[in-house]
């Protein structure tokens, strides 16, 4: 996966460079940059720090990763927070993209990131996200570098807070757990409206295919079978409609209560003339069903011809849509060379929203490859909201999605 957001400890992580966020003098102190030189072996790693001396806020530099499970350590210094009016944002983005086009040039594949600035120099958590976010997302646009955000605990990452609180709503509205919950634990003296309404459909529906389906010289106290099989205190002219004030008094069970009317239609005379029945040979035959090779030959398009037509319509290229859907470049020549393949449910998500698809197009799309969006899922009801809302950014989605410990888009 080109961008991923994981929890662990940055010491702990594979990646051929790890990035720490060093003091700007060739010392060490506390937090991250404390971690990695312990882990990496500290006299070591300080003999090669003081080599290079000085470093200035957002810029980068390099040493061997010693001991860690790397190849390099990019040393980097963050800005400290004095209020956001002093360049801070500017020098956080500057020590992401100094750091990444240094990997590029040492030839490394993959990078590991802190959340740079966010400890004892106070950058707000979910300010330093957003700059870290749209400057690896910039970087990803021409580069197929895998990039690691590294969060140590909970308390080291955090959103923006009225986002947080729209999506949670959202999927209080949504999630049909709690919804079902909601609607159907009621009390043992509480008959809700639904089942009532439903009770009294049931019986409509009934009534009106019987009135329907009598011979028009039928009359409803001739029916024997009706007659037995109706209850005693059961008024014929009230079977059509059954009253409001009796359905206060249906039991639980009263969707299983409904009896069966079925009068004897072979009691009942038919007409005299039989002019007016048409003969039986002359009755109107059903067509049959289609064959399975008529519904086979007529199937729509595939995932992959759906998928393919929707970047040409759009004017995209294969590279723009696999790098908004955070797709590795491997993966996507599987899907184009393969018109069988079936992705991952989080991979076609991540194609529908380098698409920019409505709801219903993204509906459609993982129809193609036997999917849906189910509202008993927070991973499905965070992408529902996104794309309602129009966030495409890849980065900014999986942000949610790791908040809320889900999967993240992408392969």
């Amino acid at each position: 996966m080109p961008f991923q957001i994981i929890r662990n400890d940055i010491t702990k992580v594979r990646a051929d460079a790890i990035v720490n966020t060093a003091n700007p003098d060739p010392i060490y102190a506390s937090g991250t940059d404390s971690a990695v030189y312990h882990a990496a072996g500290a006299d070591a790693l300080l003999a090669e720090r003081k080599k290079i001396g000085s470093i200035a806020p957002g810029e980068a530099a390099v040493t061997p990763a010693f001991a860690l499970p790397a190849r390099y350590i990019i040393h980097t210094v963050g800005p400290v927070w004095v209020g956001g009016g002093n360049g801070e944002f500017g020098t956080l983005a500057s020590c992401y993209r100094k750091s990444l086009l240094l990997a590029r040039q040492l030839g490394c594949k993959s990078i590991a990131f802190p959340l740079i600035s966010t400890g004892v120099y106070g950058f707000p958590k979910d300010k330093a996200l957003t700059v870290a976010l749209d400057t690896i997302a910039d970087f990803l646009a021409d580069s197929d570098m895998d990039v690691t955000l590294v969060v140590f605990d909970r308390r080291a990452y955090e959103l923006s807070a009225s986002l947080v609180r729209d999506v949670s709503q959202f999927i209080d509205e949504n999630y049909v757990a709690e919804k079902r919950a909601e609607e159907y634990s009621f009390g043992r003296n509480e008959e809700p409206r639904r089942r009532r309404d439903a009770v009294q459909g049931v019986r409509e529906e009934e009534a009106l295919a019987f009135r329907e389906e009598a011979p028009q010289n039928f009359r409803w106290d001739e029916s024997s079978a009706f007659r037995e099989e109706a209850p005693k205190d059961f008024r014929l002219e009230e079977a059509s409609v059954f009253r409001e004030d009796e359905a206060q008094d249906v039991p639980e069970d009263a969707d299983l209560y409904l009896p069966s009317y079925e009068p004897d239609f072979a009691s009942v005379p038919l007409p005299q003339s039989s002019a007016s029945m048409p003969a039986i040979a002359s009755m109107p035959s059903f067509a049959p069903k289609a064959s399975l090779s008529d519904v086979m030959s007529h199937m729509g398009e595939s995932f992959q011809e759906m998928l393919l037509r929707l970047i040409d319509e759009r004017g995209l290229t294969d590279s723009q849509v696999y790098r908004r859907a955070n797709v590795d470049r491997k993966l996507f020549s599987k899907i184009r060379c393969n018109a069988d393949y079936t992705p991952k449910k989080r991979t076609a998500v991540a194609l529908a929203v380098a698409l920019e698809l409505s709801l219903d197009e993204t509906v459609d799309l993982l129809r193609r490859a036997g999917m849906a969006l189910s509202p008993s899922s927070k991973f499905d009801l965070i992408v529902e909201y996104c794309i309602e809302n129009h966030i495409y950014n890849i980065f900014d989605i999986n942000a949610l999605l790791f908040e809320y410990d889900q999967q993240l888009l992408g392969c």
